[in-house]
């Protein structure tokens, strides 16, 4: 089967969170499983940075997996270069998977499937969600009925959970939902260090008002009052620079310099050897479609603290976590009650529901059956 991907940034563009980690995951794991996959892309690497990749002809990332990276020119993904060769991509493809709503590649991709009678599996990656903090509400739906004229009959919703699903299902009313979770990749091995005596706490993330930072710096202040447990916060994470400002100041206003350390971005040996020196992992999302980032400490042997923004109740489920409310009062209480319980097992159970239900061949094999499905309906 020939798989065409279409998504405005692709791998090795880490800037832009956990997305494009698991569309490349899911690539390589789909191309392994038999499929011959195509990627076409920008070489967008941020709002002011582009990748250090060829944009003249294909990129071959391994066997039966080819990306056409375009050079973008304004924005963070328009490409003239994408538009001109859009055609014959859609046209080499038995099916094209979409990813993202509100970016330069979408209308395009629908328009030319819908014409040229391909189906389409489209990822919105957790874009048609809202929360309080939602933006430009009114122009997204707007663009979200463009979408629903421009789109092609033979068209499937890949969510990857089920509230993102009910949440997607209400932009797109009438089309066909599919849960399928991201695979998590798991390491070979644990690397854990012992308690230096302090509550280790991470959080590992994109820098943005959507991911609850501000809850979890005040739920940490409530934690150094009267009888405190002595404490050291690591946030991990780059966003846009006056978000990241503002965070910093707001760690000073507090009075928590001394035990919070913000660190920007953290990739590769880095970000295992954050998690080796990590207790517990918070992560207080208003919204989440999936939070891979989660899956990721679990599967380092970390016990998490999810926010109910985030669809990770399994970790309660499997006592590998506490999934609570976002609230800073809540966040304080999961991480005393979490203190007290024993993390390193926890972890270690964490780890055991990644590599049962979260593999990269188990899902490669649900996404394949879903291009199947739609390319027969």
């Amino acid at each position: 089967m020939r798989v065409l991907h279409v998504t405005p940034s692709f791998h090795p563009a880490y800037v832009y969170g956990g997305t494009t980690r698991s569309v490349y995951d899911l690539c390589r794991n789909v191309s392994e499983a038999g499929c011959e996959v195509k990627v076409l892309t920008t070489d967008a690497n941020g709002s002011r940075a582009v990748l250090e990749v060829d944009t003249e002809r294909e990129t071959v990332l391994q066997s039966e997996l080819v990306v056409r990276y375009c050079h973008r020119v304004m924005d963070v993904s328009v490409s003239g270069a994408l538009l001109r060769l859009l055609p014959a991509y859609v046209r080499w493809a038995d099916v094209v998977h979409l990813t993202a709503v509100y970016s330069f590649p979408t209308i395009p991709t629908l328009l030319t499937c819908k014409l040229l009678g391909k189906p389409v599996v489209w990822s919105p990656r957790g874009m048609f969600q809202r929360w309080e903090g939602s933006k430009k509400t009114t122009l997204k739906s707007i663009w979200n009925l463009a979408c629903r004229a421009l789109s092609p009959k033979r068209m499937v919703l890949h969510v990857t959970s089920e509230q993102e699903g009910i949440e997607s299902g209400l932009a797109m009313p009438g089309v066909q939902t599919a849960v399928i979770p991201n695979s998590v990749e798991l390491p070979e091995g644990v690397i854990r260090t012992e308690p230096n005596g302090k509550l280790r706490i991470l959080y590992l993330g994109r820098l943005d008002p959507k991911k609850g930072i501000e809850n979890l710096l005040a739920a940490c202040k409530m934690l150094g009052e009267p009888p405190g447990k002595e404490i050291s916060v690591t946030i991990a994470g780059a966003g846009e620079e006056d978000y990241a400002r503002r965070l910093a100041r707001l760690v000073e206003e507090l009075g928590l310099s001394r035990q919070v350390k913000m660190t920007g971005a953290v990739l590769g040996e880095a970000k295992r050897d954050l998690f080796a020196h990590s207790d517990v992992a918070v992560f207080p999302s208003y919204t989440e479609n999936f939070g891979l980032v989660v899956g990721e400490a679990l599967a380092h042997g970390v016990p998490v603290i999810a926010s109910k923004g985030t669809p990770w109740s399994a970790v309660e489920e499997a006592n590998c976590g506490l999934w609570v409310d976002n609230s800073p009062e809540s966040l304080a209480r999961a991480i005393r009650r979490i203190s007290t319980m024993p993390m390193p097992h926890m972890g270690q159970r964490g780890r055991q529901m990644i590599q049962r239900e979260y593999s990269g061949a188990l899902l490669a094999a649900k996404m394949i059956e879903l291009y199947r499905r739609v390319t027969t309906t």
